[in-house]
């Protein structure tokens, strides 16, 4: 059975930074090859389930500014979800929503594309992404997860893709010096928590875990991991990255199974 995943997407930098990409490739080396992921992103919040661009011809979303100009020429051309037969379907059921009126045109955002192209250079494996809609409580997408999780005995990797720690206000921007308290106290909070199976913490952490709004001062990037918890609930979790960059940007990804 494929396991879950959350997968911290960094800053767009890691696109083109070899060293930090290694760390992503070794982990996904690590993994059975999965017929195809199943992913939900900080950076798709909508107000229902959708489902993005599963056709051949998807385009890629640069959904950030201020970088360098060859991170928007990057391109990464994985199949969408129509070439695995019954896979749209099989999503459509476990979430409960009619897959001719969920699918979208949206593309990959880079929440998906960026570290995936360090674990699937080849981009071979097929990708639907799922919207987060901003209406599920947190108890809530945690269940989603556990809806999700049934596709992992078919070869399906279920993926999250956030940031343990992101107040883009805090980051030094110069990459100087050790990450701060607050930082370290909230990344080894969810590690602790996680490690003991303490699902009803992990669902309400923005009251139980310290130092939480200014670790998030807005939820968005930390609540794809209630899906990845849910959909690996009861199941080993291993941390295969870890450390801050940015100062206090947690690298901190999970596996469950």
């Amino acid at each position: 059975m494929l396991p879950a995943i959350f997968v911290a997407h960094s800053s767009p930098m890691l696109a083109i930074e070899p060293f930090k990409g290694a760390d992503y490739r070794r982990w996904a080396q690590d993994l059975p090859h999965p017929r195809a992921i199943v992913v939900v992103s900080a950076h798709w919040e909508a107000d229902r389930l959708a489902f993005g661009e599963t056709g051949e011809h998807r385009e890629l979303i640069y959904d950030f500014g201020g970088f360098p100009a060859e991170l928007y020429r990057l391109q990464y051309p994985a199949p969408g979800a129509a070439a695995v037969p019954g896979l749209i379907e099989a999503v459509a059921e476990a979430l409960g929503v009619d897959p001719a009126t969920a699918v979208t045109k949206r593309g990959l955002d880079h929440g998906v594309w960026i570290p995936f192209r360090h674990m699937w250079p080849d981009a071979d494996v097929p990708i639907l992404q799922l919207s987060m809609p901003h209406g599920l409580t947190d108890r809530q997408l945690f269940e989603l997860g556990r809806r999700l999780s049934s596709l992992r005995a078919h070869g399906i990797l279920i993926a999250a893709s956030g940031v343990i720690t992101h107040n883009l206000r805090e980051l030094a921007t110069d990459g100087a010096g050790p990450p701060p308290g607050w930082a370290i106290e909230f990344d080894h909070w969810v590690r602790q928590t996680l490690s003991d199976h303490d699902e009803e913490a992990l669902i309400d952490w923005r009251t139980r875990a310290p130092h939480a709004s200014r670790n998030h001062p807005t939820p968005e990037h930390f609540r794809p991991l209630l899906i990845a918890a849910g959909a690996g609930q009861g199941e080993n979790v291993s941390f295969p990255i870890e450390g801050f960059e940015w100062g206090s940007l947690s690298r901190r990804s999970v596996q469950f199974g």
